[in-house]
């Protein structure tokens, strides 16, 4: 009797670390969608809400590790259990520093919105369309225990590293037209920046799916991104 109560209460800690990450990455994912609004739609109203959404990103990375420290201590969990449980503490350090970038970029996007833009935003919006869907994609992944999703997400990393380089290479034209226009390409280029790091954080999550699924370590291989 006892052992079945074990059982279903170590069940239940793990299902609690599923839906913690889970919530943490459709939080992190509304950071992205509104720090861009913010910046292009020159919001800087929801600028602010979005920062300071960051502060819930931080309570569940948080929350999350003790559930998973609790898990590690009380039941020592071996094989995929225990694979899951450190992918799961890597991910929401993942997580979180997405969050970290989506912040930035808000408060890069209330000091742009004071100032008479530089020029349309058109890579950038496109930038944060697909580093939405990357994210998406990961997580559905780690759900889904789905290698193929994850592969498409690493794939897809050079179209964000293309993109910002069509930003940088706009932006050191702009530059060269003028020092007034400097600060402000500046802070547009640390906007593309993070969501280029946010891209990365996207791959991580999708590495950390291939080796739950397979035990495959594939950090540091060309394999599945070419």
């Amino acid at each position: 009797m006892d052992r079945k109560h074990t059982d279903a209460e170590y069940e239940r800690m793990l299902q609690q670390i599923r839906e913690r990450l889970l919530l943490m990455a459709g939080r992190v994912e509304d950071m992205i969608h509104d720090a861009i609004e913010s910046l292009v739609q020159r919001n800087s109203e929801l600028a602010r809400k979005t920062i300071e959404k960051d502060l819930e990103v931080n309570q569940d990375e948080v929350e999350t590790d003790h559930l998973c420290m609790v898990v590690l201590a009380r039941w020592q969990p071996l094989a995929s259990d225990l694979r899951f449980i450190t992918l799961a503490m890597k991910m929401v350090t993942d997580l979180e520093r997405i969050g970290d970038m989506a912040e930035r970029i808000c408060r890069r996007a209330l000091w742009l919105n004071e100032r008479q833009p530089l020029k349309p935003y058109v890579d950038i919006p496109r930038m944060g369309k697909i580093v939405e869907q990357l994210l998406k994609t990961a997580v559905d992944a780690f759900v889904d225990g789905d290698i193929e999703r994850a592969k498409e997400v690493i794939r897809r990393d050079d179209e964000i590293d293309a993109l910002y380089r069509n930003v940088l290479v706009e932006l050191i034209h702009i530059m060269q037209s003028g020092e007034e226009y400097v600060e402000r390409a500046l802070h547009v280029q640390t906007v593309a920046k993070m969501l280029e790091r946010i891209a990365d954080h996207c791959t991580n999550l999708a590495e950390h799916v291939v080796f739950l699924v397979n035990g495959e370590d594939i950090r540091h291989s060309r394999r599945y991104r070419d």
